[in-house]
């Protein structure tokens, strides 16, 4: 396929992340996989990459911890922040993210590693449960800026049961119903 190509597995033994960035598969001369980028990310810790660092995604930030799960939305909790995309970014990060791809020098366009927060007042009740659990979350914990994409596309794990009527009202929040919290930390311009 084209695209980011990403691929994740999770050791539960050694609580390792293994995150890779434009993988192919390869059969020959002995199965193995190629990428552009691979992280080993230790679960174990809560810290920050290196300054500067890229992992498998843009901004420099798991990519796993950030995803919405059906069964968690299923079960109309979902507690960590989401990860998002937006078109345009500001070639500059703030933590937790480490690394910038920006394509913007304006002060207006989103660093990577920017939290957004869905408004509180934001009506949610025409919303199924699914896409509620996500509306919720957002509203609790907010959404990291982390790579280049769609304008407010959160990310989610590949699963069957995701659908587009579950989906379509996620669709339908603007970007002007999240606010920016404003982080202790500076932005760093590259």
């Amino acid at each position: 396929s084209d695209g980011d190509r990403h691929v994740l597995a999770v050791d539960t033994k050694r609580c390792k992340l293994y995150e890779l960035y434009r993988a192919s598969f390869r059969k020959s001369p002995r199965p193995h996989w190629n990428a552009d980028s691979g992280v080993i990310w230790n679960l174990r810790s809560s810290a920050l990459r290196t300054d500067g660092f890229t992992s498998a995604d843009a901004a420099g930030l798991p990519i796993f911890p950030g995803l919405i799960r059906f069964d968690e939305a299923a079960s109309g909790s979902i507690n960590h922040a989401l990860r998002m995309t937006v078109s345009s970014t500001r070639n500059a990060w703030v933590h937790p993210a480490s690394h910038c791809a920006g394509d913007s020098s304006s002060p207006n366009a989103p660093p990577m590693g920017l939290r957004l927060r869905l408004n509180d007042g934001y009506d949610l009740s025409g919303f199924n449960p699914h896409a509620r659990a996500v509306g919720v979350a957002l509203k609790r914990y907010g959404a990291f800026i982390a790579d280049n994409g769609s304008n407010w596309y959160l990310s989610g794990t590949s699963d069957r049961r995701w659908t587009d009527n579950i989906i379509a009202p996620l669709r339908d929040i603007p970007g002007n119903a999240f606010e920016v919290v404003r982080s202790a930390d500076p932005v760093h311009v590259c």
